[in-house]
């Protein structure tokens, strides 16, 4: 009389369909690439700087809006920036109008900015398990692994942006894409105001947003 043959356990059975299922990949993942129209809300961090950040990313209209708050500070700053290289930085305080025109090599970010990136694994920042991807030493990118959006990214200058919202699809009315006219006068472009200097100068999110093309470039 034969011996009836016991059953596969279960662990063995999944054990060996995981073997067997082709759609079971080895290869990294992949980030996401940037909606083509969006709006986040994000808060910055940098020794003795915390800033409250609009981002209105408009690629469609070649256009990138950063408008920005410092912790405790009435001033608002406005940064606007078009795919042509060129940027208006300025506040619309009535009683002290300030401007400063800036021209640059590359235009905003592509929304396939990240490709290239250098899969670092998963992480749990801000209470989110993420995917983490480095670019060329510049900025390191978490991006949530279940909704696929951008949770948290550091510049290799330490700056931090943690992201509080992120409505896709969202874009801000034309009329408030358009500079002051004080920004056309040639008085103003010559010069920095001291409201504007720590947002013209290098370590700005501005400015280290469009570094990661120049620096990719470089490579």
């Amino acid at each position: 009389m034969s011996t009836p043959q016991k059953p596969l356990s279960l662990l063995t059975t999944i054990f060996f369909l995981l073997l067997l299922s082709p759609s079971i990949s080895t290869n990294p993942p992949t980030p996401s690439p940037w909606p083509h129209q969006f709006h986040a809300l994000l808060f910055m961090n940098r020794t003795n700087t915390l800033q409250k950040l609009d981002l209105w990313y408009d690629w469609p209209n070649g256009r990138n809006f950063n408008i920005i708050q410092d912790q405790l500070n009435g001033v608002v700053k406005y940064d606007l920036e078009w795919n042509n290289g060129t940027s208006f930085i300025y506040t619309l305080d009535p009683y002290k109008k300030e401007c400063e025109v800036v021209h640059v090599e590359v235009g905003i970010l592509r929304p396939d900015w990240l490709e290239g990136g250098n899969y670092l694994g998963q992480e749990r920042v801000d209470n989110f398990l993420c995917n983490v991807w480095e670019k060329v030493d510049f900025i390191w990118y978490y991006e949530d692994v279940v909704t696929k959006r951008p949770v948290k990214w550091i510049f290799y200058t330490g700056y931090t942006a943690h992201v509080m919202t992120f409505e896709v699809g969202a874009v801000l009315d034309d009329p408030n894409w358009q500079a002051p006219l004080y920004c056309f006068s040639e008085a103003e472009k010559e010069r920095v105001s001291p409201i504007l200097e720590p947002t013209m100068k290098g370590g700005s999110f501005s400015r280290l947003m469009r570094g990661i093309d120049h620096a990719a470039d470089d490579m």
